[in-house]
C-alpha cells in the first residue's frame, strides 16, 4: 500500500476572498484563499496504482490561508504496521486503521501557521512528536500514539524577534544515537534545539539569529548535526552534540552561506553532504570541514529534498525534471529525466520503485 493525503478545496466568496486577502496583505506571498477544503487519506494500491481508500478525516470551514508555494496536506504522513498518521497543523492530526479506513483518534493542537501547515510528524518508540512553530505560540508535543494523549510537552527557547510572522517555522524533528545519548534536534525560528524525546527535556541550542520560517530536516553523522536555515540569514551549519545549555559560541563545527537551500532539506552520503538550492544550484561539502568540493546549477527552481537511492542521488525541481547524479567529490552526471506536472515533493523509495507526486499524478517508477 501507499498511503497520501490530500485538499480537495472550494473557492471563497467573493466578499470572503476579498476581506482575507485585506487581512493578510503582503503578510502571505500570493494568498490562496478557500471556502471549505476536506483534508483525505487516500491508500493506493503498489501494484496496480488502485485506490484502495479515500478517508475524509476533517471538513474546514473557512480555512487558514496558504502562500503559493505550499498546499493545505503538505505535511507528510507517517505509516506503520496497522496505524496511518495523519497531520495538516492546526486543522487536526488523525491516526487510522490502515485495514479497515477506520479513524481511531483525532486531536486539534492550536498553532497559528500563517501560511499553511508544513512541518511533518516522526514517530518514535510509543509517541507521535509534533511541531508547532506558529506566529502566535511555539512548542514541541509527544502524544501517545496508541490514544493521541499528551505525554509532553515542551516551549521553545524565547525568540527576539518581536513581529509574529518572524517567530514561525516548519521544520521536521530527527532523532539519532549520539555518543552521549538519544537526542532529537528540532529547527524552529531563531534557534536549533536539541531534546530528550522520551521527556522532551532541552540538552542544548544554537541561536540562529534572525532566522524564521526554517523549513529544512537536520541530518546527523561524524558526531555532528547539519541544518540549513531558510529567511533572515540562510546558512548551514554543522554543529557538534555533546553540548549543555546555549552552545553557540563553542559547538559550531563550521557554517557556510553560499548555495544554502530555504527549502529542501540536506542528505549526507559518507563523508560528503548535498545539497539543492532554491534556483537549482546542487552543491557537494566535505561534511568534516564544511568545504565545496564542487557546486553546480543543474535545475530550475526547487523545493523536493534530494533523495539517495541504490548509490544514486535523485534531483528534482518544480518543472517536473529529474536529475541523477553519482555521489562523488567529483561532478557526475548519470542521467536526466522529465516529467509533466509540477513536483514540489520529495521521492520516496520503497524496494526497487520510486513513487513520484506531481500536482496531477502520482507515478511508481521501476525497472521491470
Amino acid at each position: 500500500q501507499i498511503w497520501l493525503t490530500t485538499a480537495l478545496s472550494t473557492p471563497a466568496t467573493p466578499e470572503v476572498a476579498k476581506a482575507t486577502l485585506k487581512r493578510v496583505g503582503g503578510a502571505v506571498p500570493s494568498a490562496q484563499v478557500a471556502g471549505h477544503i476536506t483534508l483525505k487519506a487516500v491508500c493506493v494500491d503498489r501494484a496496480s496504482g488502485r485506490t484502495i481508500h479515500s478517508i475524509t478525516l476533517f471538513e474546514v470551514h473557512e480555512p487558514v490561508t496558504i502562500c503559493a508555494t505550499n498546499s493545505y496536506a503538505s505535511p507528510t504522513p507517517v505509516v506503520e504496521a496497522g496505524r496511518l498518521y495523519c497531520d495538516f497543523g492546526q486543522m487536526g492530526t488523525a491516526c487510522v486503521d490502515t485495514a479497515s479506513g477506520k479513524i481511531l483518534w483525532r486531536r486539534h493542537l492550536p498553532a497559528d501557521h500563517q501560511v499553511g501547515p508544513g512541518s511533518s510528524a516522526m514517530l518514535y518508540g510509543d509517541l507521535l512528536v509534533l511541531v508547532r512553530d506558529g506566529c502566535d505560540m511555539q512548542y514541541v508535543i509527544a502524544i501517545e500514539k496508541q490514544s493521541g494523549k499528551t505525554v509532553w510537552r515542551t516551549d521553545r527557547p524565547p525568540i527576539k524577534a518581536t513581529a509574529a510572522p518572524l517567530k514561525k517555522a516548519f521544520s521536521t524533528p530527527l532523532v539519532f544515537d549520539s555518543p552521549v545519548g538519544r537526542q532529537m534536534v528540532v529547527l524552529g525560528a531563531q534557534w536549533i534545539v536539541s531534546y530528550d524525546p522520551d521527556s522532551g527535556r532541552p540538552f542544548w541550542r544554537i541561536d540562529t539569529g534572525g532566522t524564521f520560517s526554517n523549513t529544512s530536516r537536520p541530518v546527523f553523522g561524524h558526531g555532528m548535526v547539519f541544518v540549513c536555515t531558510s529567511f533572515g540569514g540562510s546558512k548551514l551549519f554543522a554543529v557538534r552534540v555533546d553540548g549543555r545549555d546555549d552552545v553557540t559560541d563553542t559547538h559550531i563545527a563550521w557554517e557556510q552561506s553560499r548555495q544554502v537551500p530555504k527549502r529542501s532539506s540536506p542528505l549526507l552520503v559518507g563523508d560528503e553532504l548535498y545539497t539543492i538550492s532554491d534556483a537549482g544550484v546542487a552543491t557537494c561539502f566535505d561534511a568534516r570541514s564544511g568545504s565545496i568540493h564542487w557546486s553546480e546549477r543543474i535545475l530550475g527552481n526547487c523545493s523536493a529534498s534530494p533523495v539517495l537511492a541504490d548509490g544514486r542521488i535523485y534531483f528534482c525541481d518544480e518543472d517536473g525534471k529529474t536529475v541523477v547524479l553519482e555521489p562523488s567529490r567529483e561532478f557526475t552526471l548519470l542521467a536526466k529525466n522529465e516529467l509533466d506536472g509540477q513536483i514540489m515533493a520529495s521521492l520516496a523509495i520503497a524496494g526497487r520503485a520510486i513513487f513520484l507526486r506531481t500536482d496531477t499524478h502520482l507515478y511508481r517508477i521501476e525497472e521491470k
